[in-house]
Formats: C-alpha cells, sequence, structure tokens
C-alpha cells in the first residue's frame, strides 16, 4: 500500500530559536522568559536550560548542508525576539538581526525555501517585567518586532507565521505555572493575555505586510484539539466535528476561541457563554484587528481523541483499550487525526492548511555501528502521512513540515525527549542522521509514502 502526494506538496522539517540555537549570551542576545525560567530550581527537568541547546547559532552553516544533503526542500524555523531586539523593543541588536540574514541566505544557497516564525515561546524578560501579555501595549510591542523582521528578511523569505501556539504558551506559561514565564493566573487575567495574544497576532500580520519589499504569504501555527471520528459513519463524523468546534472547558486547549476570532472576526458562542463574566472588554476595532486576512493556516497536530455517536446518539469519547501505542512522552499515536483535523479546518475556515509540526518523542541512541534505529518513528510518520494524504489530494493541505530537524531542548522536559530526524549528542554536540531520516528523504523525492 502507497500513497502519492500532489507533485507541488511542500516538504519540510521544522524547529524552534530556543530549543536548538544556544548562544544565549552571545553577540548582544537579551534574556527571554525561558532563560529566566531554567534559572528556577525545579523548573526543568535535571535543571537543564537552552543556553547551548544544539548550539546552532555556531552551527547553522553545517545545520544546513545536513537538510539539504537529508533532501529538506522548506524549512520551518523561528526567531529570537531577543536576540534581534534584545529587550523587546528599542534598540535593534545588528548582531542579532544579521544572523537570520545569513541564515536566510545559506538555506536558500542550498535550495531550501525559509519559513519563518515570529514567535514560538521565548518572550523577552524585559517586557514581562513591565506586564507581557498582560500588558495592553503588548501588541504594539510585537508588531514593531514584527516590522524590523518583514522589513531585514521579507526579499528574501516570502512564508511568514506569527505566532505559535498561544493554547500552550498561556495554558501552560500563564496557567498551570508549567512553561515559562511560570504564572499562574486566574481566568479573567487569562483571557486578557489571550486576547492581547490575538490583538498581537493581528497587528503582526499588518506590520509584516506594511514592511514587505515583495508581496508576502502569512499565517500562523497553532495546536488545540485533533478529535476525529472512530468511523465515518455521518453520526460519527458529527460526533467529532462538534467536538473539534467546541469550547468546553475551562482551559485553553481548543480550537475555535482562537481561530474563530483570527479567521471569522469574533469569539465562539460557547465560548462567550462558558467564560461570560469573564471575558475582557474589547471593540469591534479589535476584532477586526485580530482577523487581518490570512494566506494559510499552520496546524500542529500530533495526537487526538476518538469520537462516536453512543446511545441515544450523544456523542462520546472512544476510550484508549490498555496498551494503546504511545510514545517516548506517553502521548498516543493516533494518526486518523491527521486527516480529520484538516477536513475540519478547511471546513471551517476555507484556507490552506499546512501541517506546521508533526513528530513523536522516541528512545534513540548512536548504537555500535553508528547508526540510530529508530523504527517507530518511520512506522509513525508513515501512519501519520497516510492519513494526510487523503486530505492533500482533496486539495485541502499544502505541505508538512516534520518536527523537528534535530533533537532539541524540550521546555520543561529539558534534554530527555528526542523528536528529531537528526541525532544530537548533547556532550558534544555531534549530528547523525537517524534511519527516519534517511526513510523521509525518499519520501520528500518521490512524494509517495
Amino acid at each position: 500500500m502507497t500513497d502519492a502526494f500532489p507533485k507541488d506538496f511542500v516538504w519540510g522539517a521544522a524547529s524552534s530559536a530556543y530549543q536548538i540555537e544556544g548562544g544565549a549570551a552571545q553577540d548582544g542576545r537579551g534574556p527571554s522568559v525561558w532563560d529566566t525560567f531554567c534559572e528556577r530550581p525545579g523548573a526543568v527537568r535535571d535543571g537543564h536550560t537552552g543556553d547551548v541547546a544544539c548550539d546552532h547559532y555556531n552551527r547553522f552553516n553545517d545545520d544546513v548542508k545536513l537538510m539539504a544533503d537529508m533532501g529538506v526542500r522548506a524549512y520551518r524555523f523561528s526567531i529570537s525576539w531577543t536576540r534581534v531586539l534584545p529587550s523587546g523593543r528599542g534598540r535593534i541588536n545588528e548582531k542579532g538581526l544579521a544572523f537570520y540574514g545569513r541564515l536566510v541566505d545559506a538555506l536558500l544557497a542550498a535550495g531550501i525555501e525559509p519559513w519563518a516564525t515570529l514567535f514560538h515561546w521565548d518572550y523577552p524578560e524585559a517586557l514581562q517585567q513591565q506586564g507581557g501579555w498582560l500588558d495592553r501595549e503588548s501588541p504594539e510591542w510585537f508588531a514593531r518586532y514584527a516590522g524590523v523582521m518583514s522589513s531585514a528578511l521579507a526579499d528574501r523569505v516570502t512564508n511568514w507565521m506569527t505566532i505559535n501556539e498561544p493554547q500552550i504558551f498561556i495554558g501552560h506559561g500563564h496557567g498551570d505555572g508549567a512553561h515559562a514565564p511560570g504564572l499562574k493566573l486566574s481566568m479573567p487575567e487569562r483571557l486578557v493575555a489571550s486576547h492581547h495574544v490575538l490583538l498581537a497576532h493581528g497587528r503582526g500580520v499588518a506590520a509584516i505586510r506594511e514592511a514587505a519589499k515583495r508581496p508576502v504569504k502569512v499565517g500562523w501555527a497553532v495546536c488545540g484539539r485533533a478529535d476525529h471520528p472512530a468511523s465515518e459513519s455521518p453520526a460519527d463524523i458529527e460526533a467529532a466535528r462538534g467536538a473539534f468546534n467546541a469550547v468546553t472547558k475551562r482551559d485553553s486547549w481548543n480550537n475555535t476561541f482562537w481561530a474563530d476570532p483570527v479567521c471569522l472576526g469574533r469569539y465562539p458562542e460557547d465560548a462567550l457563554r462558558l467564560f461570560a463574566d469573564e471575558m475582557p472588554v474589547y471593540t469591534a476595532g479589535d476584532m477586526k484587528t485580530i482577523s487581518a486576512p490570512l494566506d494559510f493556516y499552520g496546524v500542529n497536530i500530533y495526537s487526538g481523541d476518538r469520537w462516536r455517536a453512543g446511545e441515544g446518539g450523544v456523542p462520546e469519547v472512544v476510550p484508549q483499550g490498555p496498551g494503546h501505542p504511545q510514545t517516548a512522552f506517553g502521548w498516543p499515536i493516533t494518526p486518523g487525526c491527521m486527516e480529520w483535523a484538516v477536513r475540519f479546518l478547511h471546513e471551517r475556515y476555507k484556507l490552506p492548511i499546512y501541517i506546521t509540526e508533526n513528530g513523536m518523542a522516541s528512545i534513540d541512541w548512536v548504537d555500535s555501528e553508528g547508526k540510530v534505529q529508530d523504527p517507530q518513528r518511520i512506522d509513525f510518520t508513515r501512519g501519520y502521512l497516510r492519513s494526510l494524504a487523503k486530505a492533500a489530494n482533496a486539495g485541502l493541505c499544502k505541505g508538512y513540515f516534520h518536527w523537528s530537524i534535530l533533537d532539541n531542548f524540550e521546555w520543561a522536559e529539558g534534554y530527555r525527549q528526542r523528536f528529531g530526524l537528526v541525532h544530537v549528542d548533547f556532550d558534544t554536540l555531534a549530528r547523525t542522521q537517524k534511519e527516519s531520516a534517511k526513510w523521509y528523504r525518499g519520501v520528500m523525492k518521490s512524494g509517495v509514502v
């Protein structure tokens, strides 16, 4: 059994700045909330930090050559806000800005299309001290930064993403305190921060377009629920669709609270009911700003719940049985979620979809023959891609970025979880292509899974 993707399908891999760059205090970079968070005793497993990470800041040329050897055609990376603006606003650090120019030039010279993400969780510590996402000025701070980057790189970078996974950095960073900046805000405060993040996205979209020297494409990269049907019966599909589009829990983990304002210009009615007395005051002008038109919708998909129409047609989750396959992170392996998340998103928002992250943590090591055998990652990716092929061949999904290109700093888990196609020895920083990288090279070349 094989599945072929459209000829123009975009194949790539992804990373983020804090997780791979290192060079934390090098060439004028300022501290981010993750630098500060890592200093807290017990905040990150084993006291790990991103100070060195994969040392990509100093080894990017070799990493680009590695990507080219792997046949990577597109590379999604994020920009460290404080490498460019050490205090988050004000003075531009020209050395930091020049780094991203060199990275983009190296990618283009290698025939790799750069896809830039402006914010992947490493918020400037100086701005956090001024209120962070709770400050009404935070969208303007982000817009200023977006304009600086677009002015510098949009002559060479066509595809831009504003913000990565607000569900996570609000939910974990401002809700339960498990991620930087480690806050445990009340629900009304969390909703204020969320609204400001959405405003920052909208202002960022406008700033990217205004500063660009040529036409660009702008989207974002979010996560959320990946509910999917237990069968293709109309009743099960409707049960999954209802769950996918619903806001029913008092947390940040959903799709429509975030995407409806961006794509439809309004908060969903069930969210307004759920948070009735806690929503911040906002204006029609806010919603117009937030809903600045997008060119594509990026979504990060790892796993999701299966839904069916239960007794009397009442939707219910199909429980995972004992021994259900899971990753080293403990996340269930549910390839069917890939096709249906894309279908439900496209159905509601009518935008081209890109899978901006998908992958798995595995227990990988360099064996006695110098190889990294990771058949589980190959099988995982094959299953998810075969599911995605159905949506891609229906014209709904336009590209896929594997997470991640390198083993890296996995946030509060430190270096315990390995997601990379390339193994990194964190003592020597030696890179070794895993067997999955070699397999994925064939997929990217042929477009066949």
